[in-house]
Parts: C-alpha cells; structure tokens; sequence
C-alpha cells in the first residue's frame, strides 16, 4: 500500500483549491496519507522562495488572474484578497496535527474546512472559535484547540525541518514513498497516474 506524506499550509489558497481530491485519490487507489502542516513563508526563506506580498508585480498579477481561473474551473468559491489574510497559521496548524493523533474524525474534511474558513468564507483561522467550528465540523472533539498546543507546536516546527530536508519548496507538495514528489493541486491527476502504475 503506497503513502503520502502531504506538506501544506493552511494559508494557502492552492492548497485550498485542492478541496478533498487527495483524499479521493487515496480512497481510490488505496493509498495512505500523512497530514504535515507547514510554516509556508519559512519554507519560501529556506528553498529560495518568495512571500506573494514580496514578488515582483507581473507574478503577483499572474497570481490575481490564475487563482480565480482554477476556482472556476473546479467549481469552488474563491475570495482573491481575503479579509483575513495573512493570519496566524499556527493554531490552525496546531489543531490539525492534534486532530491527527487523536483520530476519530474526518482529516481531510478539517483541513479543507479550515482553508475555506479562509479562501471562501472570510474567516480568520487563527481565532480559537473557528478553529473549533471546523474541528466540529469533520467530527472532532473542538478541546484539541487548547490541549493540542504542546504537541503542535513541536511538530510544526519538526514538519519544517523535514519538509527542507525532504526537497519540498511549496505547497501544496506530496511526497509519495516510493520517492516520486508532486508540487500543486493540478498534479493530484499525475498523483494517481503514478500511484497506479500508470506514470
């Protein structure tokens, strides 16, 4: 059975655009996934990087065309310039990794809601109460918001290190065991090509 280790940013709208398909691919090729929640801007200042907000004006107008063209494409709600972004993202970061080793809920359904608290509803997600609707939300207890802290922190900061070791320079990046990385939402199609043997 193949695995991936998924690295993204709850900030990132690509990560957003995303939506559940890695999921589906999991479930259709019967692969298993990894949830690794970064800090996005680090990994941009230790791979060469650059924050959108630093980037020269004709990336940053690329930017403002192509985001809305792949959420029409994908049939999903986008807010260009969110009213609260950028945020915090560690809290979200936090309760993901918390939720990830609790179990008993839906992973993929909190870090979606989590990205569309930000990309489509203009929702600040380094605010506790909603953090905690969305840990509701995918079948969560909401308390991992607070006693998830430790732990999340520390793997936060652990995703990081590993994810600068392991060649990951974006998000969002899915390093597959068998040693193949794929960089962004358009490529979950590729993604599973590979997983089936087919790429």
């Amino acid at each position: 059975m193949a695995h991936i280790d998924y690295y993204f940013a709850t900030l990132s709208p690509f990560a957003y655009l995303a939506g559940t398909r890695l999921e589906e691919v999991a479930a259709r090729t019967g692969a298993t996934i990894t949830y690794k929640p970064l800090d996005i801007v680090a990994l941009f200042g230790r791979t060469g990087g650059t924050p959108p907000k630093d980037r020269h004006p004709s990336r940053q107008a690329y930017r403002a065309q192509d985001l809305p063209r792949q959420a029409r494409k994908l049939g999903m709600e986008l807010t260009l310039k969110p009213a609260h972004w950028p945020t915090n993202p560690a809290p979200s970061s936090y309760a993901i990794i918390a939720a990830q080793k609790a179990g008993g809920g839906d992973l993929g359904a909190l870090c979606h809601g989590i990205l569309r608290a930000c990309w489509a509803e203009e929702k600040d997600i380094a605010e506790d109460a909603v953090v905690r609707e969305c840990l509701t939300a995918a079948g969560f207890d909401p308390s991992l918001v607070d006693s998830g802290l430790l732990v999340g922190a520390e793997t936060y900061a652990a995703n990081l290190e590993e994810a600068v070791e392991r060649g990951v320079f974006g998000a969002p990046f899915y390093l597959v065991d068998s040693g193949e990385s794929f960089w962004g939402q358009d490529k979950l199609d590729d993604l599973e090509a590979h997983l089936k043997g087919e790429l």
